[in-house]
């Protein structure tokens, strides 16, 4: 299977990216004298993408565990190389789970395939960055 996307540049630093969902993203990046920003930036994308691919595949995992009454929220943060190019090289993602009396062993198997077994962006950062992970269980 293959992906096609197409990038516009709308002037300034800001790219249109569009997606073979048919939905577009705008990227742009820090400018000078330039307060507000249009788009994310492509670095911060990646982390977004990690965060969205893996957690995609907890909440279908989960699901077919039965496991429906939670929220979940993924945070992820990177460390970049001092030189050009520069690159994440250290990546921790923390996943965070809040509702009653979680089932702690569903929820950390669900989290295992994905990291380990399903996530294509995890095993991508892989091939550059070391990645840890940490599950949080907050039970109300």
């Amino acid at each position: 299977m293959s992906h096609k996307i197409t990038t516009h540049w709308k002037g300034s630093m800001l790219f249109e990216s569009d997606n073979p969902s048919g939905k577009s993203v705008s990227m742009d990046t820090v400018v000078d004298g330039q307060t507000e920003r249009f788009g994310l930036s492509p670095k911060a994308m990646m982390l977004s993408s990690l965060a969205g691919c893996s957690g995609v595949d907890i909440v279908e995992i989960l699901e077919k565990m039965k496991v429906l009454d939670y929220k979940l929220s993924i945070d992820v943060e990177a460390q970049l190389t001092d030189e050009h190019p520069k690159y994440y090289h250290k990546v921790h993602v923390d996943y965070h789970f809040h509702g009653q009396e979680l089932n702690a062993k569903k929820i950390y198997k669900a989290v295992a395939l994905s990291v380990d077994k399903y996530c294509g962006v995890m095993e991508m950062f892989r091939q550059f960055s070391s990645v840890s992970t940490e599950i949080h269980i907050h039970n109300s």
